[in-house]
């Protein structure tokens, strides 16, 4: 894979934040890569909280992954233009997080449709507008659109597989069930062998729990293990092979199994915090930063009883 690097990197970054991307992901804000004929990925500035994108080519029109914060949409937005002349057709929306749903308004304007599996828009009219409000407070991109609440998507997907086919080029969006979020969606091209997962896999110490299905999450990767799959493109850190799928997998195997455990043997959460470790394989999916949050999400799930995303008020 090669990359054309249209942005430099401006500003100061914390410490912490250099050796988290020297570290795990070689993060390179705004950078696009060729992972085939068609199919590019843009790296999102995790400084502003971006997602990444993926841009893919038909015959007639773009379809981009993910629509990010309002400024990371009008970043790929310009990216797109130089990559191609064709205009985005389609948004997809992997999951409901702001971070990959916030700029829904800026692609529409532009005379794109956004589209997503039905669990998307269910968890939005769920959990919003609170968080879109909070995010108001702090994010000039999200303040500045001027609305109440953030765009839903445009079109559900109302069955589990949708195809877009121009005979150029194939998209299979695929549902497996509820693993990061209710409504996870992943992108699949088969003849490029590309999987565009969304944050049900990531790549590196990302994994936000708040709103998952812990228990779930391993089934649902062992049922996007069965594809045919060369290139896995996250929803954050870099690009790369089936074995993100399985290592995110593991990790959340290990996860749950390790906080099972504990709740099985009477331990309260703070000893749990405070004691668990997980294998040296899943290490590129830790951080003690967000252990602790997602031992507590587990350990309320299990004690709970049912998917820690339905726990959220």
């Amino acid at each position: 894979m090669w990359r054309v690097r249209f942005g430099l990197l401006t500003g100061f970054v914390s410490l912490a934040a250099v050796a988290l991307f020297v570290a795990r992901s070689d993060a390179a804000p705004e950078t696009i890569r060729l992972i085939a004929p068609g199919v590019w990925f843009r790296e999102g500035d995790m400084e502003q909280g971006h997602c990444n994108n993926v841009i893919i080519e038909m015959k007639d029109y773009l379809v981009v992954i993910d629509a990010n914060y309002p400024s990371g949409a009008r970043g790929a937005m310009v990216d797109a233009k130089r990559l191609s002349p064709k205009p985005v057709k389609y948004v997809f929306d992997t999951h409901h997080h702001g971070d990959h749903i916030y700029g829904n308004a800026v692609w529409t304007q532009a005379g794109a449709t956004t589209i997503a599996f039905p669990g998307v828009a269910a968890e939005m009219k769920r959990l919003e507008p609170a968080r879109w409000l909070e995010a108001v407070k702090s994010r000039p991109d999200v303040a500045e659109l001027h609305r109440d609440t953030p765009e839903p998507p445009k079109q559900d997907i109302a069955q589990p597989q949708f195809v877009l086919n121009d005979g150029q080029r194939k998209i299979e969006f695929l549902h497996y069930g509820w693993a990061h979020t209710r409504g996870d969606g992943f992108a699949y091209l088969p003849k490029e062998e590309v999987l565009c997962t969304g944050d049900a896999v990531v790549n590196g110490p990302y994994n936000a729990t708040m709103d998952a299905n812990i228990g779930n999450w391993p089934t649902v990767l062992r049922a996007a293990e069965k594809l045919k799959v060369r290139s896995v493109l996250p929803g954050h850190g870099v690009p790369g092979g089936r074995e993100l799928i399985t290592g995110q997998e593991q990790f959340m195997a290990e996860l749950y199994k390790a906080v099972k455990a504990g709740v099985d043997q009477g331990k309260p959460v703070e000893d749990l915090q405070g004691s668990i470790s997980l294998p040296v394989s899943v290490t590129n999916w830790v951080s003690e930063a967000s252990l602790k949050r997602q031992i507590k999400d587990a350990y309320d799930e299990i004690k709970q009883g049912k998917p820690g995303g339905d726990l959220q008020p």
